[in-house]
């Protein structure tokens, strides 16, 4: 059986309907939601990071990773050193393969998330032996992530010299046209008209991000998917991973569309799946009641008005917010 939708759901219901104690996961690239998500499953997990050998890992999501490994005693997350690009779930019992899907979806909130884009296909039985045996391989060629030692300070972690990635970081302003803080959008997106609540907010991603930081946030796919006959395309608002600061771990969306040379590009970063979510975080970090309106004074008062914002790796982002 092939899926291409609910990827996500299926991964981490599978375990009920297949006799399994272990889940490997072998991903071209990793996002630390879905793996901290794994600390609810009842079975023992084994994570690896397969392209680490190529291109590397940016400190802070190394950081959310390490964090996840030492606070989950049933995880253990592995970075391969030899680049390896596949993508496999694999479940086993007493050590031995009892069900697997292999395909192109990384598990990372973006991968597994987007209906459509990626694909996992079920395995025949006659498949298990070599898969075990190219698991295997890989692993001899992987290294825990506690056991990484070459970090370099404050952007960048690099396996070999040859290897380095830089962090292009966008200043994100929390204030509207005039640095005015306004009642009913951006932070107090809640207060305003329509289907929202008091906590709703987002962060406007305005054009000159857009022109100045090009890589930043990726232009918007149309998906020719119809939901019924006749209807339109719709216009994908992307999942992302936000790593902040203070290690908070949330899922958020780029949404909204507006123009620029040519190409759509997202106009705001909201929380997923409750666009209230950041808002009650953000107020939380101001000492703002819930559900109350954010002024300027609370956020000078906190001592900035900015949030910094950098990517890590494909869908997942780093905003730093301390002073």
């Amino acid at each position: 059986m092939l899926f291409n939708t609910n990827l996500e759901e299926i991964i981490f219901h599978r375990h009920e309907t297949v006799p399994s104690d272990e889940l490997v996961i072998l991903s071209g690239y990793l996002g630390p939601n879905p793996v901290d998500r794994l600390k609810k499953l009842p079975l023992n997990s084994t994570v690896i990071y397969g392209m680490y050998g190529d291109r590397g890992i940016q400190q802070r999501l190394h950081n959310a990773l390490i964090n996840i490994q030492i606070t989950i005693p049933r995880i253990n997350i592995f970075y391969s050193t030899v680049p390896i690009h596949s993508k496999c779930y694999i479940w086993k019992n007493q050590n031995l393969i009892q069900h697997a899907l292999i395909g192109s979806a990384n598990f990372s909130t973006n991968g597994l998330s987007t209906p459509y884009r990626e694909i996992l296909a079920e395995t025949t039985y006659d498949t298990f032996q070599p898969l075990n045996d190219y698991i295997d391989r890989v692993m001899t060629n992987s290294i825990l992530c506690t056991d990484i030692q070459d970090v370099r300070d404050g952007t960048t972690i690099i396996q070999t010299p040859s290897i380095q990635i830089s962090t292009q970081f966008c200043r994100m302003s929390l204030l509207g046209r005039g640095d005015i803080l306004y009642s009913a959008s951006g932070l107090n997106w809640g207060h305003g008209k329509g289907n929202v609540t008091p906590n709703d907010a987002y962060i406007a991603i305005k054009k000159d991000y857009i022109r100045q930081y090009p890589n930043l946030f990726p232009p918007k796919q149309d998906f020719a998917i119809m939901t019924n006959v006749g209807g339109k395309p719709n216009r994908h608002n992307d999942t992302i991973e936000i790593i902040w600061d203070d290690g908070i771990i949330m899922d958020g969306l780029l949404e909204g569309s507006q123009e620029e040379n040519g190409l759509k590009y997202p106009k705001q970063i909201t929380s997923f799946p409750r666009k209230n979510l950041m808002g009650e975080y953000l107020r939380h970090r101001l000492g703002v009641p819930s559900g109350k309106l954010v002024s300027i004074d609370d956020l000078e008062r906190y001592g900035r008005t900015t949030i910094d914002i950098s990517l890590q790796d494909e869908g997942i982002y780093y905003f730093d917010f301390s002073v």
